[in-house]
């Protein structure tokens, strides 16, 4: 899809971009196409998997949700409550999301962009783990599961 098109559907809101950005903002973390999909055919919406994908990346090029990959590789999408440049902190098993500021993050990114010639550096910095809650609910002395972000993770 071209960034020209993209700005064009930008510009015409609809119903169902409507109801993808309402789902996406009630979802607790990031959350798949795949799975807002999912949320939303149980709602009965009536809105294809084709309209939700168009939605999001919508939504990300706008700057209204942040968009990123999972440690599985996935496109995984959340409602951006912060404008402007920041990072995540993302529990792999329930989704629960923070977004952080990273100085220290920004100045090395810089630096070191600079100390190999590059300019008009950009970066993405996003940290996966448990959350406290999960790191809690872990048996005494087990390591941590290897899981990923689920839809269902709803306030």
């Amino acid at each position: 899809m071209t960034a020209g098109r993209l700005a064009g559907m930008a510009q015409r809101n609809t119903w169902q971009r409507d109801r993808v950005r309402t789902a996406l903002g009630d979802a607790a973390g990031f959350v798949s196409a795949q799975d807002l999909y999912a949320a939303l055919r149980e709602d009965n919406t009536g809105i294809g998997l084709a309209t939700v994908y168009r939605a999001l990346a919508t939504l990300a090029a706008s700057g209204e949700a942040d968009q990123l990959q999972s440690p599985e590789g996935e496109a995984i999408y959340r409602a951006c409550s912060t404008t402007g440049h920041h990072h995540h902190l993302i529990c792999r098993n329930c989704g629960k999301a923070v977004e952080i500021e990273a100085r220290e993050v920004e100045a090395w990114a810089q630096r070191t962009a600079a100390q190999h010639g590059f300019t008009q550096a950009e970066h993405v910095v996003d940290i996966f783990g448990l959350c406290a809650e999960c790191s809690a609910a872990l048996p005494a002395g087990s390591e941590s599961p290897h899981t990923h972000v689920h839809a269902d993770a709803r306030d």
